[in-house]
C-alpha cells in the first residue's frame, strides 16, 4: 500500500495495518478534544451521520432477519495483532483456519459483508464513553467490528458507496463482580497494557474467533439503521446494528483503556464522537425475545 493510500485510508477508520508506515504525522489530523465539535472541513456533512441516539420506544419494532454470523466460531489464523494507532485500539481481522473470512448478512443488509478489523471507543475515570445511547443511556465502552461489502475490493471502494460498509456494535458497562467471564473479549482487553504507546502492538496469545468477541450477547436483539463513520472523513456508508444487550465488565479491564496515549503523548480518553442528528432516518429494532421472555428463534 502506497503512503497517499496510506494517509486516505487512515482518515476514514481508525484501521491500522502492520505493513504500513507509523509515522505520526499521516495520525495527527484531527483528535478527540471536543468530540469532535472541531473536525470541521476534514468530516463529511450530511443528514445520516452517526453515531445517534437510540430508543426503543421511537424505533420501528419490525421482524428483520436476524443477523447470521458466518465463519465467526472458527479459530482466526494467528498471529492476531492489536495496535494502538493514536485514536483507538485497532485489530485486522485474518482469514479462519478454514481459509475464510468471517461474514455477516441478514438484518438490513442485501448481500455478505466480510469481517476486516476491530475497534474500540472508551471515556475515562470520570465519563462514559460509548459513541451511541440506548434509551438515553451512555455505557463505558463500545466495540465496533467493522465489515466491508464483499462486491468491493477494498475499503477504500466501499466508503464510497451507501452500501459500502456494516458495522456491528457491541456496548460493555462495568460492574462491581462480573459473574461472566468472556475468555475471548476479556484476552484482547488484556493485552492493552502493552500497547500503551502510541504505535506500540502485541500479539494475541491462543487461539480466538471472532464470535468470542461477542461475549453471550443476543445477536438477535438489536437496532439498526443506515449512517456513516463516526471518524473523519465521516462517510455515510454503513449500516449499523447496535445490540441492545450490554455486557458487563470489570473496572479494572475497562480501566486499562484510560492508561493509553496518542500520538502526542497526551492520554487517549474519551474517544468518542458526539451524539448526531437523526434527522428523521427510520431507526428498526429487532426483538429478540417474546412477551414471555422466551427467545425466539428466528
Amino acid at each position: 500500500m502506497q503512503p497517499n493510500a496510506f494517509h486516505k485510508l487512515l482518515l476514514l477508520l481508525p484501521l491500522a495495518y502492520q505493513h504500513t508506515s507509523n509515522d505520526a504525522r499521516d495520525e495527527s489530523h484531527w483528535n478527540y478534544e471536543t468530540n469532535g465539535k472541531n473536525w470541521g472541513g476534514v468530516c463529511s456533512s450530511g443528514v445520516r451521520q452517526s453515531p445517534i441516539s437510540l430508543n426503543v420506544q421511537k424505533s420501528l419494532i419490525v421482524p428483520l432477519p436476524r443477523i447470521v454470523f458466518g465463519n465467526y466460531d472458527i479459530k482466526l489464523k494467528g498471529p492476531l495483532t492489536l495496535l494502538n494507532n493514536g485514536h483507538t485500539v485497532h485489530m485486522d481481522i485474518p482469514e479462519t483456519t478454514n481459509g475464510k473470512k468471517p461474514f455477516i448478512t441478514g438484518g438490513l443488509l442485501k448481500g455478505r459483508y466480510v469481517a476486516d478489523g476491530l475497534h474500540f471507543h472508551w471515556g475515562s475515570p470520570d465519563s462514559r464513553g460509548s459513541e451511541h445511547l440506548i434509551n438515553q443511556q451512555r455505557f463505558d465502552v463500545e466495540m465496533h467490528i467493522v465489515h466491508r461489502n464483499a462486491k468491493y475490493q477494498d475499503i477504500d471502494e466501499a466508503v464510497n458507496h451507501k452500501d459500502g460498509l456494516a458495522v456491528i456494535a457491541v456496548l460493555l458497562k462495568i460492574v462491581k463482580n462480573p459473574k461472566l467471564i468472556f475468555p475471548g473479549l476479556n484476552k484482547v482487553l488484556g493485552a492493552l497494557p502493552r500497547v500503551t504507546k502510541y504505535s506500540a502492538r502485541t500479539t494475541i496469545p491462543g487461539g480466538l474467533s471472532l464470535g468470542q468477541m461477542l461475549g453471550n450477547v443476543n445477536p438477535r436483539d438489536f437496532f439498526t439503521y443506515r449512517g456513516s463513520l463516526t471518524t473523519p472523513i465521516c462517510q455515510e456508508a454503513v449500516t449499523w446494528s447496535v445490540f441492545s444487550q450490554v455486557l458487563p465488565v470489570s473496572y479494572s479491564s475497562v480501566s486499562r483503556f484510560w492508561k493509553l496515549r496518542d500520538s502526542e503523548g497526551h492520554r487517549l480518553i474519551n474517544n468518542f464522537r458526539g451524539i448526531q442528528p437523526r434527522n428523521g432516518r427510520p431507526v428498526f429494532y429487532r426483538v429478540g425475545k417474546d412477551l414471555s421472555g422466551a427467545y425466539l428463534g428466528k
